[in-house]
Formats: structure tokens, C-alpha cells, sequence
């Protein structure tokens, strides 16, 4: 998303090029499917599986999504469609109720404008559920090394046949070892959804995957003491929270301990000192807390973070 339309465009037509048939993007990725139109153009349409997504919770929306998808595409039909971030038991009620986004979209296969029907989603047991109903063909989940939930669902996906996309396979970009990503994903019969913003960086994928090297046992190791330090409060930066009343960058501030350990103070303090005292404004309303799909307790990890903060520069005082 952050990148210029003639630089993702160049970029999507190298990964292309490189072999990558799988392009997934969403309505709410700002321009993304604009720019993959572009990319895509002249391109055997049968050589590529696209899959986009959409928030709607109703048929209409589902429905006016997915025309709109399919103009940005410059496309008859989209792969695979997703119900996009069904984390919660009253959103799924909302796409499921008569009227609701699941009409749409079946409504959709029927008249050919998308080939399979799926959704995506934070939470490990309501994605399950989902999974049995026997609607979808795919479905979409946060896996990684740290973030592992998941894991659970893929032997009921090879057991439904249905295809299973790995999100989030370096943590939302908090995870700095493709090595270790990659060869962790690579146990699974999954298809990895990195998010890259450079070809050098999709063309260390796949020499890694290409590789078919196993964890080791140095590997498993530094796994776990990456486990550790994350510990079972870390933010997956997906922004579901945004936005703040208060306008705070909740995900920059939450991940600041990662940011500590990695950059040399003055470019951290550079990055954070801002994002920090704007957090410090925080009343405590509680309205990222009911959006977060992790149920992480915001606030109080922001308070966390904003005294881990104080000692960081405190100690360079």
C-alpha cells in the first residue's frame, strides 16, 4: 500500500514473473486492488488466483464490494473471495443472518463473479466453527512462530479440503528471521501471504521455501526464546483497534519493546518519543479494547509501554 502505483505495479509484475501466481489484496487496502489491476494486465487471466476481501456484513455491501473489486481488477471474476476479519461471535451472526454478507457472496459464485467462497479471521475457535459449516472453500489465519493458534486448524482444513492462507507469516513485520518464518511455515501443506514491499525480499522467500531445509535443532531454540520474549501479550499490529479517540498509534506504541531491542536508541527515539507522549493523552474509554480480536488489554499495556519507555530514556539520560 505504501508504495507508488508504478512502483507496485513493477513490483507485482516481477513477483510474477518469478513464478508467484497468488495475489491477495482486500477493499481496505487503500488502492491495492487498483494497483494489481494495472499489474495484471495483459497476463493470461488462468495463470493467476486472486483473492480479495471485504468488511460488509450485509448482502448489499458483500455485493457492491465485490462489483467494485471486480472493476479495480479489470476482471470478469475475483479466485477467491473473502469475508474479511469475521474475529467475533456477533460478526459472524451479522454475515450469517438472512440478508447477510454470506447471500451475497454464494449469490456471487452462482452468477460466476467468484470462483470460491472463504473468509478471514483472528479468532482460532469461531474460524473452526466456520470451517464446518461447509460454505467455504478457504480460509485465512494469522500462523507464525510465535503466533501458533492456528495450528489447530490446519489438519480440519487438509480434513474439509479446504485451501488454508497463511496471514501474518512474519508477525506483521515484528519478526525479523525470513529463515526462521519461513522454514516454521514450511511444516504445513499451507499457502504463506507475506506482505512485501521490495522483489529482493520475495526472492528470499522462495530460495528459503525452495530450500526445503527443516528446522533445526539451533532453530527450535532461538524460537523459543523468541517465544519468551514476546510473552502472550503482544500485538499483532492488524490496527483493528483504529481508530483511537484519542488519536494514538496504539500498535507503534505496543510494539516499542521490540523497537528498543532492534534499532540503536536515538533512531528508536526518533521513531517513538512522539507516539509515546501522544499515548500518554489515553482516558482509558475501552473502545480499542472491544475491537482488539486478540482481547488484549490496551490500556494497560499502554501504560506498560509508556513506563518501559521512561527507563529506556532515563538510562541514557
Amino acid at each position: 500500500m505504501r508504495l507508488s502505483k508504478p512502483e507496485a505495479v513493477r513490483v507485482v509484475r516481477e513477483v510474477i514473473d518469478m513464478g508467484i501466481n497468488f495475489l491477495d489484496t482486500a477493499h481496505v487496502y487503500n488502492d491495492s486492488e487498483e494497483k494489481i489491476g494495472e499489474a495484471v494486465k495483459g497476463i493470461p487471466r488462468d495463470r493467476l488466483v486472486i483473492a480479495s476481501k471485504s468488511q460488509a456484513n450485509d448482502r448489499k455491501g458483500v455485493t457492491e464490494d465485490i462489483d467494485l473489486c471486480l472493476k479495480r481488477l479489470g476482471t470478469d471474476y475475483v479466485d477467491i473471495y473473502q469475508l474479511h476479519n469475521v474475529g467475533s461471535a456477533q460478526r459472524r451472526t451479522a454475515v450469517e443472518a438472512p440478508g447477510g454478507a454470506v447471500e451475497g457472496l454464494l449469490e456471487a459464485v452462482k452468477s460466476g463473479k467468484v470462483r470460491f467462497p472463504a473468509f478471514s479471521s483472528h479468532s482460532v475457535p469461531i474460524a473452526m466453527d466456520m470451517m464446518k459449516t461447509g460454505t467455504y472453500s478457504a480460509v485465512q489465519l494469522p500462523i507464525n512462530f510465535i503466533d501458533t493458534a492456528a495450528e489447530k486448524a490446519v489438519p480440519l482444513a487438509k480434513e474439509l479440503d479446504m485451501g488454508f492462507i497463511a496471514m501474518k507469516p512474519m508477525g506483521g513485520g515484528l519478526l525479523n528471521d525470513a529463515g526462521l518464518s519461513f522454514r516454521y511455515l514450511s511444516q504445513f501443506d499451507i499457502v504463506p501471504d507475506p506482505g512485501i514491499e521490495r522483489i529482493e525480499e520475495m526472492r528470499q522467500i522462495v530460495d528459503i521455501i525452495n530450500a526445503k531445509q527443516p528446522l533445526s535443532a539451533a532453530d527450535k531454540q532461538a524460537i523459543e526464546d523468541m517465544r519468551k520474549e514476546f510473552g502472550p501479550d503482544w500485538c499483532h499490529r492488524c490496527d483493528y483497534c483504529q481508530p483511537c479517540p484519542q488519536k494514538i498509534a496504539i500498535s507503534s506504541v505496543l510494539t516499542v519493546k521490540s523497537l528498543l531491542k532492534r534499532m540503536p536508541f536515538e533512531r528508536a527515539f526518533r521513531m517513538a518519543n512522539d507516539n509515546i507522549a501522544k499515548a500518554k493523552t489515553c482516558v482509558e474509554c475501552g473502545v480499542c479494547k472491544t475491537r482488539c480480536p486478540y482481547e488484549l488489554n490496551i490500556p494497560g499495556l499502554l501504560k506498560d509501554r509508556i513506563q518501559m519507555w521512561a527507563e529506556a530514556v532515563a538510562a541514557k539520560a
